[in-house]
């Protein structure tokens, strides 16, 4: 009879990163303009990870109305979440993962959010990133 190989005991923990959050709430137009929450970022050498984690909080009544992006302090773009007709549940509570290891990781860095639809409303609840 084979033995069953030993396992470890032993648990992983992954390395906690540093977090920088935004609380304040920011009202989303309805059908209007973006609207952005900043971060500013400091005391990280170098630059952003390859697994930059922003996690979004917003409450809206119909989420498939939002485009939701990350600016980067030299204003580069990442799309996190693209508008949806057919996404009709309340509220965005996500984590996006970001390449963003072309960027530098000090400075202001922006949530920018969108509705692009009518008659549903709400607000940027809070965001944060993890280095």
């Amino acid at each position: 009879m084979l033995g069953t190989p030993p396992t470890s005991t032993t648990p992983t923990t992954p390395p906690s990163g540093r977090v920088f959050e935004n609380t304040t709430d920011v009202q989303i137009p309805d059908a209007g303009a973006a609207v952005t929450s900043a971060v500013t970022v400091t005391g990280i050498s170098g630059n952003a990870p390859a697994t930059l984690k922003v996690d979004v909080d917003i409450k809206h009544t119909y989420r498939g109305d939002l485009v939701i992006d990350l600016v980067a302090p030299d204003g580069s773009t990442y799309r996190l979440k693209n508008s949806s007709t057919s996404d009709s549940a309340d509220n965005v509570l996500a984590t996006y993962p970001v390449n963003a290891s072309s960027e530098v990781a000090n400075g202001k860095w922006q949530l920018r959010v969108q509705d692009t639809y009518r008659q549903d409303t709400g607000y940027i609840d809070s965001w944060k990133l993890t280095f």
